[in-house]
């Protein structure tokens, strides 16, 4: 029999369904097959949490185990009252000198012949880990994902999605039983870090690189944006570390729905290569106009 859940999981028996899920992530995320290759005890350790998860996570199943109609792995209890006969293979529940075995054995076969409803069985959930883009999560996508069975399916990763989401698929986990219902299948959002945006609460920062002409005289400059390229106008005498917002253009608030603002920091750039002229100018405007920040 497997351990008790709750003790599987780390939460007490009182723990609400957001600790629950959250103890759940965390040791998920550490024992996951991804993150530990050829360990086997990590393995091992990845499927009790999940088979606990499985009867913890769902509020039904909780509920049953609670109750103790259901055991740790998630199998129906014996009824009250019922007790191992003599020689341990009957079943005495308050009936002397009468062995039940043959009478229960044979309502036991008979339902199991005709699929009889008492003894069907949730199938049970099947957990992955699918790691996304920040843009995804913004827009909305829709990713095809492999699980270890083989199966593939198509994921709908909605707008708004955030780093650590489960998102349910009902009905796509591990078959049931005597007629009862398949499991779902879990996913587990892991939002990739982004090469251009820095998301901070519901706002994404960027660097915007800007040319010194283009500081001095103002420009309009193309920028990036989960949404696609957009213009920005860069004001005259922008100075590095300025910043140009652009609102609901950030990441959305998992609280209130709405969308941030996308923030754009400059930073003033200057040719690949170097120019000549450009160093001619430089010296002439240092000689004349002694003002560098960075002299002292």
């Amino acid at each position: 029999m497997a351990q008790d859940p709750y003790t599987e999981l780390g939460v007490a028996r009182t723990a609400s369904p957001e600790d629950v899920r959250k103890a759940f992530h965390k040791l998920a995320k550490t024992h996951h097959p991804d993150r530990n290759p050829d360990n086997k005890s990590a393995e091992e350790r990845f499927k009790r949490i999940s088979a606990a998860f499985d009867i913890v996570g769902d509020p039904e199943k909780r509920a049953k185990y609670d109750r103790g109609e259901i055991d740790a792995d998630g199998r129906e209890a014996p009824p009250q009252g019922y007790r191992p006969g003599p020689g341990g293979g009957g079943a005495t529940a308050g009936f002397e000198g009468v062995d039940l075995d043959d009478i229960l054995g044979g309502m036991f076969s008979n339902r199991g012949r005709t699929g009889g409803r008492g003894f069907a069985m949730r199938g049970s959930d099947v957990q992955a880990r699918m790691e996304v883009d920040l843009e995804e999560t913004i827009t909305g996508a829709t990713r095809r994902i492999t699980f270890g069975d083989g199966r593939m399916l198509d994921v709908t990763i909605p707008k708004g999605a955030t780093d650590g989401q489960v998102l349910r698929l009902r009905g796509q986990g591990y078959p049931g039983r005597g007629g009862g219902p398949p499991g779902d299948a879990l996913v587990e959002l892991a939002v990739r870090p982004h090469p251009l945006f820095r998301l901070e609460g519901a706002d994404l920062h960027m660097d915007l690189p800007v040319s010194i002409p283009d500081a001095v005289l103002g420009a309009k400059v193309e920028a990036p944006t989960p949404d696609g390229p957009v213009q920005l106008t860069v004001p005259r005498h922008a100075n590095a570390g300025s910043q140009l917002r652009l609102k609901g253009r950030g990441a959305f608030d998992p609280v209130t729905g709405r969308r941030g603002n996308l923030i754009a920091h400059m930073v003033l750039t200057l040719p690949d290569q170097a120019d000549a002229e450009l160093e001619r100018f430089a010296e002439a405007w240092r000689k004349d106009r002694p003002y560098a920040a960075t002299r002292r």
